[in-house]
């Protein structure tokens, strides 16, 4: 039996798998983000605490008998969260979340001033990372920085109040932009760049890996036979890849969840800066992997849903098939952009709006602008020299055969759509602790069976590609504008 206990920023979510990785149960907790400033976003690190123990105790209750017999947990949470602690590991702050865009400044100014962040880190300083994000702290409030011990992710700070050990894994940690992403190591350059020291840090170990053992007062509250192991685990996107078993070099998921990812796995670490292309360590030993990010996939459905109110499954209903793209452009820029932009100021539009728009037209554009985005993501890809022919389709967004068919079509691959089930992070960090509990990876890290898989529809083809090329020209615009 394992356990796999995804930190989200919304929800901390448990599933108990068996042997053979059949769910027996699972449970799930709310959280809540702070918004204390205009662009501010921050989270009280004990109410993920408080929310696992949720979770357990509910796991514990629906199953027990299962829940004694567990040999392993894994985790998941999502990246970059800057969790300060102080000589007694208890929080000094509230964390400062991935969404949170206040360090604009210092990403100007660490760029400019160490530039083997590039180099090392593979990554641009942006404000989603956790470097820049220490930095502010550093110049705001120095008191806080001082009394800093040791700064962890979300997901690490669960471990540290299950196992008391500061450990963490090479996915996660590679999004701090601390890490030396090709040697899978902390960097000390890059450390004293924001006034820090491998003392700060937690120690690290891969993904699969054994981290701890679970506290013998825990082991008793739940009912543990023997202290479970904790793995490494990894962040979000990782443990999602593991979930849906892209652990090979080339295999590749979108998912269209809150924010769009289109991740790749790779044998090397292949780094795009010029574009803002994520080149982090994978979960698992000797692996990497590339992202284009979005920050606003789903988000901007639902955007629209609370605008028109109207549900989004409503509204992609009321749409059916497309013959063709929207004659209304959209940039689903609500938050900003990542890839391949990095502006966190940008906004998002429509474009070419008339008397005849309505809510069919707008819907239609809005699918269409995600999928542009990500277009606009394996382009950046392929400058690093990856190639793709085929991804898995995950998250909410997947449901819909239509939004599946334009980026088929616009993305020219098969997407391949999976038949109903829990592909997510939490299903990766479970299949991680079981790796870590056996010693092995070997045959964990399956893919799940397909309900059907999604080809180019040939006459979409031609059409979304014409469309991209114009769609590419509102950004500068709207940028140039002053938006």
């Amino acid at each position: 039996m394992y356990i796999g206990l995804d930190i989200g920023t919304s929800s901390v979510k448990a599933i108990l798998l068996g042997d053979d990785q059949s769910l027996i149960a699972s449970a799930s907790a709310e959280l809540s983000v702070e918004r204390p400033h205009p662009g501010w976003s921050e989270q009280d690190p004990d109410s993920w605490w408080t929310a696992c123990e949720t979770v357990l105790d509910a796991l514990k209750e629906k199953a027990p008998a299962e829940l004694a017999a567990v040999k392993g947990i894994g985790l998941s949470g999502h990246m970059h969260g800057a969790t300060l602690l102080d000589d007694a590991g208890r929080p000094l702050r509230p964390c400062i979340l991935w969404n949170d865009g206040r360090s604009g400044k210092q990403c100007r100014n660490l760029e400019a001033a160490e530039p083997r962040f590039l180099k090392l880190g593979g990554n641009r300083v942006m404000p989603g990372f956790t470097a820049p994000k220490l930095q502010w702290v550093r110049e705001n409030e120095p008191e806080i920085f001082a009394r800093t011990r040791m700064v962890l992710l979300p997901k690490d700070y669960v471990r540290f109040c299950l196992t008391g050990d500061y450990v963490g894994d090479m996915s996660d940690s590679a999004g701090t932009l601390w890490l030396d992403v090709a040697k899978r190591d902390w960097s000390d350059d890059l450390l004293a760049a924001t006034g820090l020291t491998r003392e700060h840090m937690p120690r690290l170990v891969e993904g699969s890996a054994a981290s701890g053992f679970l506290k013998s007062d825990l082991c008793t509250r739940w009912g543990f036979d023997t202290a479970p192991v904790v793995a490494g685990g990894g962040g979000d996107n990782a443990a999602s890849a593991c979930g849906v078993g892209a652990v090979d070099p080339g295999s590749a998921f979108v998912s269209l969840g809150t924010s769009g990812v289109l991740f790749v796995t790779n044998d090397r670490f292949s780094p795009n800066v010029d574009s803002a292309v994520h080149a982090f360590c994978h979960a698992v030993p000797d692996t990497w992997h590339q992202m284009g990010v979005m920050l606003s996939a789903t988000d901007c459905l639902n955007w629209l849903g609370r605008t028109l109110k109207a549900s989004p499954g409503d509204l992609t209903a009321a749409l059916g098939r497309v013959d063709g793209p929207s004659p209304v452009s959209f940039l689903p820029y609500l938050g900003g952009e990542r890839t391949p932009h990095n502006d966190v100021e940008i906004r998002a539009a429509f474009a070419g709006i008339s008397h005849e728009t309505d809510d069919r037209v707008l819907t239609h554009a809005v699918l269409d602008g995600v999928a542009f985005a990500l277009k606009d993501c394996l382009e950046a890809l392929g400058v690093a020299g990856t190639r793709i022919d085929r991804v898995l389709a995950v998250g909410g967004g997947s449901r819909s055969t239509t939004w599946l068919e334009i980026i088929a079509s616009l993305l020219n691959v098969t997407v391949d759509v999976p038949v109903d089930g829990d592909f997510g992070a939490s299903l990766g960090a479970a299949r991680l602790g079981q790796a870590a509990a056996q010693g092995s990876t070997e045959g964990i890290f399956t893919r799940p069976a397909l309900k059907t898989s999604i080809d180019p529809v040939p006459q979409l083809i031609a059409p979304y590609a014409e469309a991209y090329g114009r769609w590419r020209n509102l950004y500068p615009a709207l940028k140039q504008a002053g938006f």
